[in-house]
């Protein structure tokens, strides 16, 4: 079992970009330190976030950091040129070979607005994501198609060695294309709520052998601390915010602990809270460990686990990390 991060650069109801993006630089000093496998960043279109471009903060962290992989959870791809994304990507592995992860996806990323706005003047047919991974693995050398439209273009810089593509989903259908185009696999439980071990299943019985073994992990939210009372009260901030927003309501940022405590529960939204808790993990170290080692016995002893913690303050969001991979440790799992 392996433990990596993801990390959003949540903005604080009370915070800015600025300090939402040095938290996430800090954290990945953190993990590197610590002996993560990997620290991603996403593609958010969207006020409440601290950026909307992986791979420029990608390069940064990299800079940042020396063991640990970095890499985007995700790019979404219908918005791009593979042609481009395949030169960002070579040039971060060039940068820093065999750390780069590429992970993409094809959600929206943002709102409607945002969607237009990025795909001005583009007419994007149904079946262009499959073609489009199709390109991005060509141009990066990963699986050359002999006929190519393009046959005469290389990404550049032209190096030897070419980053780890990953496919982000929370579908039978992202595992089948991942399986398909021989890439890892990301599932996103957080976002899509609910365990599935026939995604998995899927995933890996479809697998082109060829193309070496697959790679799976499983994306949930954690809140770790000394005591299960201290990670309930963590989670409580993002558990409300996350009610706020499935009703519509305006929310800045991650929480204030004190604006969170305040707000009074209705029966109905004590059982969807309930329900959410499929998304994450929540307790002490010992506590999360054996929820993650249930869902490896659940999912296959083959996953790694990506973990994201909204947690509004700092210091209590790197304490968990801390005190997680600390009793990872001690309980004989290697780094």
């Amino acid at each position: 079992m392996k433990l990596s991060i993801l990390d959003q650069s949540r903005l604080k109801e009370d915070g800015n970009a600025a300090e939402a993006l040095q938290e996430t630089v800090r954290l990945a000093e953190l993990a590197d330190q610590l002996g993560y496998e990997r620290f991603w960043v996403s593609e958010h279109h969207g006020a409440s976030l601290g950026h909307s471009s992986p791979e420029v903060m990608m390069a940064h962290l990299a800079n940042r950091t020396s063991r640990i992989r970095i890499g985007s959870g995700g790019v979404m791809l219908s918005h791009y040129s593979a042609y481009k994304v395949a030169e960002n990507a070579r040039l971060l592995e060039a940068l820093h070979p065999g750390r780069i992860d590429i992970g993409i996806g094809r959600a929206p990323g943002g709102m409607p607005a945002a969607k237009r706005a990025l795909q001005e003047h583009k007419i994007v047919p149904g079946d262009w994501y499959d073609r489009q991974i199709r390109d991005l693995l060509h141009y990066l050398n990963i699986r050359n198609e002999e006929k190519h439209r393009f046959g005469e273009l290389k990404a550049m810089p032209d190096i030897k060695t070419a980053p780890a593509v990953w496919l982000l989903g929370g579908s039978a259908g992202s595992a089948g294309l991942a399986a398909y185009h021989g890439m890892g696999f990301a599932y996103a439980q957080f976002i899509r709520g609910e365990k599935d071990a026939a995604v998995m299943d899927m995933y890996r019985q479809s697998f082109r052998q060829e193309a070496g073994k697959p790679q799976a992990l499983i994306s949930l939210f954690l809140f770790c601390a000394a005591t299960h009372e201290q990670a309930e009260a963590l989670a409580k901030s993002h558990e409300v915010a996350s009610l706020l927003q499935e009703q519509g309501r305006p929310v800045k940022g991650m929480l204030r602990p004190d604006t969170a405590a305040a707000y009074k529960l209705s029966p109905f939204e004590k059982e969807r809270l309930q329900d959410n808790r499929a998304t994450m993990v929540i307790g002490t170290p010992a506590e999360v460990l054996q929820q993650l080692e249930e869902l490896q016995e659940y999912y296959g002893s083959e996953v790694e686990f990506m973990l994201t913690s909204p947690v509004y303050d700092e210091q209590a969001r790197q304490d968990g990390f801390q005190l997680l991979m600390e009793t990872y440790q001690q309980r004989g799992f290697s780094v």
